[in-house]
């Protein structure tokens, strides 16, 4: 008997966790501004650490104007609309106007 609720537990325990790894698409208008909600939030929380955390490169820019950041191992980067670091080579700059 103790066998059977050990398994019976068991199972039941890997059913739950298999349908809370199931991911549901947003969807329509609620699901776009969910999505521009969160990436403007992870746009703003990864600037915000990078300029306290990394140093500007002043009087240069990214390839569509974005301002750079070096990191502490010297490699240049900038930060795109979804809140990912791009990491740029140094020839990839752009002189800022």
């Amino acid at each position: 008997m103790k066998k059977i609720k050990i398994l019976l537990i068991a199972c039941v325990a890997l059913s739950l966790q298999g349908m809370a790894q199931t991911k549901t698409s947003s969807e329509g208008k609620v699901g776009e501004t969910v999505n521009k909600v969160g990436n403007k939030t992870a746009k703003v929380a990864v600037k915000t650490t990078s300029g306290i955390i990394d140093k500007k490169y002043e009087g240069k820019a990214g390839p569509d104007g974005e301002t750079v950041y070096i990191n502490k191992k010297s490699k240049y980067y900038y930060v795109d609309a979804k809140g990912k670091k791009i990491f740029i080579t140094k020839a990839e700059l752009k002189n800022k106007e």
